[in-house]
């Protein structure tokens, strides 16, 4: 064989190797072996065969669609338009969408960002807050943090900072939702 073929060969055969490791777990740059807990509500919905869950959280709660509530304990594995989130008790596999530059940070940045090694602290929330968690919901009156437990994390694309006082969600696919707070920081409208 020539050496220029063999390199060639060498090559392709490294590539496929560096594509085909896709699917396997992050345990390697997650603790506890890639063992976490939301902690944020992860809005999922039945896209045909497939749990569908997205960064743009689509928090419409309607039928269909399944909320799974923080402190959720999962198992994280890469996935080509994303991650995958396993339910490590019950099984259900969630493909989470994820689009980097949408988001302004790397998949693995933000699985950080939405999920925790250990159980999240939810006793400081208020009352009300716990009410909108409960129900996948933004309610009048809540703080941003119970909104952002309560819908997700919101899309970088369409809220750049989360100390702006418009927070804006897509209902799905295709719906905004916008989230006004006052100077305190609660919420006074959902649009």
């Amino acid at each position: 064989m020539k050496p220029l073929n063999l390199l060639r060969m060498v090559a392709v055969i490294l590539a496929l190797l560096v594509v085909g490791c896709g699917g396997k777990n992050v345990a390697s740059s997650l603790p506890n072996g890639g063992i976490v807990y939301n902690k944020y509500n992860v809005h999922s919905f039945m896209d045909r065969k497939d749990i569908k869950a997205s960064y743009a959280n689509w928090v419409e709660v309607s039928s269909g669609q399944t909320v799974f509530p923080p402190n959720t304990k999962f198992q994280v594995a890469k996935w080509k338009r994303g991650f995958v989130l396993t339910k490590v008790d019950g099984g259900q596999t969630i493909h989470y969408e994820y689009d980097a530059k949408r988001m302004g940070m790397s998949v693995d940045d933000y699985i950080k960002l939405i999920t925790s090694p250990t159980p999240v602290k939810l006793s400081g929330l208020s009352k009300l807050d716990q009410q909108g968690i409960r129900e996948g919901k933004a309610l009048k009156g809540m703080s941003k943090e119970g909104v952002k437990t309560a819908l997700g994390y919101p899309a970088a694309h369409t809220t750049p900072s989360l100390s702006d006082n418009k927070w804006t969600y897509w209902r799905n696919r295709f719906k905004t939702m916008v989230v006004n707070f006052d100077a305190s920081g609660k919420v006074v409208s959902v649009q």
